[in-house]
């Protein structure tokens, strides 16, 4: 075993990644929205209250399957959605955020924090989930994309449900 590998314990990793999410939550949560005023396709028109509530929960599931993950151990549902989590933050790194960015020739936000932990973190949490066998390579190789879609499909129904709260108990 690696010298890294004693001094970082796979389930510590998670919450490095859990935390470098929070992170690129936050810069999203604070600038994106203005963004999209301008951003034309790249990103629909979304309202600060509505992006933020998307932010916030999401970065609750991190932080869950963080938890199930160092809690249940190896090849636990926490430990497959964790790493599904990884790899959904791993392809935002490249799309939309560097894409956008090269594409806009403007920064869009999160790109910074994107590739300061999302891409370092994810990635390095990956490798050593499946080298370590704490995912199966055969069972990540569906839950995984799966994970993705899962995250993907339910920003819409965040951003709606983030809408309605704000305008019906926000007041």
């Amino acid at each position: 075993m690696s010298n890294v590998r004693l001094l970082v314990r796979i389930s510590v990793l998670g919450w490095l990644f859990a935390l470098g999410v929070l992170a690129h939550n936050a810069e999203e949560a604070l600038f994106l929205p203005q963004w999209s005023a301008s951003a034309g396709l790249w990103h629909p028109l979304v309202a600060a209250a509505e992006f933020q509530f998307a932010a916030a929960v999401l970065s609750l599931v991190v932080i869950l399957c963080a938890w199930a993950a160092s809690t249940g151990g190896a090849r636990s549902l926490g430990a497959y959605l964790l790493a599904g989590c990884a790899l959904a933050m791993v392809l935002n790194v490249f799309i939309p955020h560097v894409l956008a960015t090269l594409w806009l020739r403007t920064y869009v936000p999160g790109t910074a924090t994107a590739l300061a932990f999302n891409l370092p973190l994810g990635g390095w949490l990956l490798w050593r989930a499946i080298t370590e066998k704490f995912v199966q390579p055969s069972v990540f190789a569906w839950s995984g994309p799966l994970t993705v879609i899962t995250i993907v499909a339910s920003v819409p129904a965040l951003f709606a449900t983030g809408r309605y709260l704000s305008i019906h108990i926000g007041r």
